[in-house]
């Protein structure tokens, strides 16, 4: 099976668990790391969730579920490693809700060619739309072309 049929079995295969658990599927990859195989699942609570930190043990009941699950299917075909964590602090912004949902978040924003003399950035997210993330800086307004931005990450502000 290739790896993001993979990718998306267990995706399919966690998404009732996760709903009967409150929690939600960040992002779930399978890859080549060095010699070895991971498959890594990212968790996190959703939007209106009073609490939007994964716990240890919450990750601990997912990696114990579904390593049975997957011993049960015999969905991979080689040795790996189970990784189950949360998303983090400094989570990267991958789907349009993550836009919504932390508008108003400092957010580091690193792009791959230079926009107003910098390819980093750090501001407050206002929000994307048509094709552009627009935050607030100590200078203003700055609108990025989503295209341009190699990874864009909460920041953690202490």
């Amino acid at each position: 099976m290739a790896k993001e049929d993979i990718s998306g079995r267990v995706s399919e295969m966690l998404t009732p668990f996760l709903d009967e658990n409150g929690l939600e599927l960040y992002k779930a990859e399978y890859k080549k790391e060095g010699p070895s195989w991971v498959l890594r699942v990212c968790l996190e609570k959703p939007a209106d969730a009073d609490n939007e930190y994964v716990s240890i043990d919450e990750c601990e009941k997912v990696n114990s579920w579904l390593s049975d699950r997957l011993d049960s299917e015999d969905l991979i075909d080689r040795s790996y490693s189970l990784e189950v964590g949360s998303a983090g602090l400094d989570r990267e912004l991958i789907k349009d809700s993550d836009y919504v949902r932390f508008a108003g978040r400092a957010v580091e924003v690193r792009t791959y060619e230079q926009i107003n003399g910098s390819k980093e950035h750090e501001g407050t997210l206002k929000g994307k739309e048509n094709g552009a993330v627009t935050i607030i800086t100590d200078a203003g307004e700055l609108s990025i072309p989503a295209d341009k931005i190699s990874k864009i990450n909460l920041a953690v502000v202490f």
